[in-house]
This record gives structure tokens, C-alpha cells and sequence, in this order.
């Protein structure tokens, strides 16, 4: 197959590079592929992609309070031109989208079907980019997930690591709940949802959920450090853009599919397991 992704070189990106890697993968980032850009989609059309995989966004969740216009050209405008190149080629779109589309007031984890209500800008220039990818592309899914971390680039797991070695206890938010995703299992079920027929949205992240607070526990158990992880809350540590208190991604529909993905503490073994040999190669160009 021919495969586009977009983001190619970001966290999920570079994963998706791996799992493609015995296919023809054209890979576009900044700075000579820009969302924002009125032409951008003229590069996936030139890669004429079997597959569009649109990693490519504005990540930054309170840089996108502070700027919500550019979050919303990036995450909704790229996000329809993208969506436009691959339906003018005739390509498959699996769009990257994120759990916080949701509010998080919810107490039952969330299926495809639950009424989005983003709390902040970020998440709701993300429901905008859900919005034109599937209106925009016939043959499109958007595929929502959740609390990403993965062995390239910043990240909770990375920096939960860093503090635990030079400070003598942390500080974790116990109030807000969701679902911890290694960016290698989720970059390798998209890789199997690439040639699948399953279309609209669907939930993908590790399987199970916990607090931030119980999730820094378990990175700093797993490491071996002895360093006490005080449980806060969110008002403890009040940010720009509100997080949803609640945001479990139901794992229904993929269960329908016959698809699973592993445990979120197998997924966190597997990328403790990796980072030293990560972290001593030499940062990919």
C-alpha cells in the first residue's frame, strides 16, 4: 500500500513510520508540510496514498486556550484539507482524534455515540477536525484516543520519570480518570484499521483506566524509585484549559470488530522495558 502520514515526525508519527515500514510511506511534518497552508493537500494528492493517516496536529492544550484560532486552522481547517486530498485520490482517512471532545461530567465510560461537548479550545477544534474529516471523505475514520505517551517525544510517562530522579517526592492530580495509550500499540492497530472496512468513529486506547495520580505511581513503582507521590487535586494545580474529570473511552465497538489492545499497565511495562535502548540512540533526523 501507499501511506501519507501526517505528523511524521511526532510521537504517534514515528511509530506509524515503523509499523508502514514494509509499505510506500510518504511522510509530511513541518516545516515543509503546514496545516495552516491553503495548499497543503497538494502534497497527499502528488503521494496518490491507498491510506491517509492524519497525525498531523495542534497538540498543545493550553497553548490552544491561549490561541484558539490557531488550533482551530490547524485542527479543523488542516484537518478538511487533508480530508479533501485523500477523498479527491479516492484514498482511505483514519483522522487522530483525542478524548477530549468530551466534557468529561460523564460517569460510564464513553461510546462513539455519546453527544461531544468540548470544555476547552483544544478539544473542540479537535471535534471541528472530526467533523470535516467525515464529511469531507466518504471513506473515513476517526479514530479517538486518549492520555498518549511513546518512547519519542515529551510526555507525562517521560517527565513523571525525569522529576521522580531529582526531587524527593511528586505531586499528582487523583480527580481526573482516562486511559493511559502507548503510542507503539495504538500506531500498530491503526496499522491493522488501515485495510479495514470499519468506517465513522472509534474508541482506541489501552485497555482499563486510572487517575494520573495512580498512573504516575505505577511509572515510578515500575522504575524502582522510592519516591512518594502525593495525590492532589485539580484545583491543587489549576492550568489555562480545563481536563475532563472523566474521559474513559468505551472499547465496545472494537471489541465488535474481533480488534482488542492490551492493558494500559502491559502497554507501560513494554515502554519502560524500551526506553534505555530508545535513549541511547541517536535522535532520528
Amino acid at each position: 500500500m501507499r501511506i501519507v502520514v501526517t505528523g511524521a515526525q511526532g510521537q504517534l508519527g514515528t511509530d506509524l513510520r515503523q509499523v508502514f515500514q514494509h509499505h510506500q510511506v510518504t511522510g509530511l511534518d513541518l516545516p515543509g508540510f503546514d496545516l495552516t497552508h491553503a495548499d497543503c493537500g497538494r502534497a497527499i494528492v502528488e503521494a496518490a496514498p491507498d491510506v491517509v493517516i492524519h497525525a498531523g496536529a495542534h497538540t498543545d492544550v493550553d497553548g490552544a486556550e491561549r490561541d484558539p484560532s490557531l488550533a482551530m486552522a490547524v485542527n479543523a481547517d488542516g484537518t478538511e484539507r487533508v480530508a479533501r486530498a485523500a477523498a479527491q485520490v479516492g484514498a482511505r482517512l483514519i483522522y487522530v482524534s483525542t478524548d477530549y471532545v468530551f466534557d468529561g461530567t460523564g460517569t460510564r465510560p464513553y461510546v462513539e455515540t455519546d453527544a461531544t461537548n468540548p470544555a476547552g479550545a483544544y478539544g473542540a477544534s479537535k471535534c471541528a477536525g472530526e467533523q470535516r474529516a467525515l464529511s469531507c471523505c466518504e471513506n473515513a475514520l476517526v479514530v479517538r484516543t486518549a492520555w498518549l505517551y511513546g518512547l519519542h517525544g515529551k510526555n507525562f510517562v517521560k517527565t513523571i520519570l525525569q522529576l521522580a530522579a531529582e526531587r524527593p517526592s511528586l505531586r499528582v492530580v487523583a480527580d481526573q480518570r482516562g486511559c493511559p495509550t502507548f503510542a507503539e500499540d495504538l500506531a500498530g492497530m491503526i496499522g491493522k484499521l488501515a485495510a479495514h472496512p470499519a468506517r465513522g468513529i472509534l474508541h482506541v486506547t489501552n485497555e482499563g483506566d486510572c487517575t494520573w495520580h495512580e498512573f504516575a505511581t505505577e511509572i515510578v513503582r515500575l522504575a524502582g524509585y522510592r519516591v512518594p507521590v502525593e495525590p492532589i487535586t485539580t484545583a491543587d494545580m489549576p492550568r489555562p484549559a480545563k481536563r475532563p474529570a472523566y474521559s474513559v473511552l468505551s472499547a465496545e465497538r472494537l471489541h465488535h470488530l474481533g480488534l482488542t489492545m492490551p492493558s494500559w499497565q502491559d502497554g507501560l511495562q513494554r515502554f519502560m522495558k524500551a526506553l534505555p535502548v530508545v535513549s541511547s540512540m541517536p535522535a532520528r533526523a
